[in-house]
């Protein structure tokens, strides 16, 4: 599942080349899905100067480190207070249907994600979870290979 991150290291990576190793280690610690949307979307503004975009993602990552130790914290000590028929388990689906839909911004991004979607889907009961890198690398390909047709 955590193979996500390389994907997300792949596409952030070329940005913060010329952060010292202490400034890129420490970006890698507070890289989660919802910092990388965040700090993608902010990276792909190319009127910013590159110089400064890692306080962003330091921002962002420290935001949502502390969200996530507070949320954890609610959770032991109120977790058991939430009845079963909530069914909160939808929640981390609308998470990434929320870090996804703003970049759907053109056909190969728009593509990209329903292609993903639906390898995911037809690949579910793959072992290991190796659906969802089979879903991401054919989103991927199938962006790559329709903003190339379009230069």
């Amino acid at each position: 599942m955590n193979l996500r991150h390389v994907l997300y290291s792949t596409a952030l990576g070329p940005d913060v080349q010329h952060l010292s190793r202490k400034w890129r280690w420490l970006l890698a610690y507070l890289l989660t899905d919802e910092a990388y949307a965040a700090t993608a979307v902010h990276y792909g503004n190319k009127q910013i100067p590159l110089v400064n975009k890692h306080y962003f993602w330091l921002g962002a990552g420290f935001t949502l480190w502390g969200v996530w130790q507070v949320s954890t914290a609610v959770g032991i000590l109120l977790g058991t207070q939430v009845p079963p028929e909530w069914g909160l388990d939808f929640t981390l689906a609308l998470t990434f249907i929320g870090i996804v839909v703003p970049s759907l911004k053109d056909r190969p991004n728009t593509m990209a994600a329903l292609t993903a979607g639906l390898v995911a889907v037809l690949t579910f009961n793959l072992p290991y979870k190796l659906g969802l890198m089979l879903a991401t690398l054919t989103g991927i390909g199938v962006g790559v290979w329709l903003e190339n047709r379009k230069k």
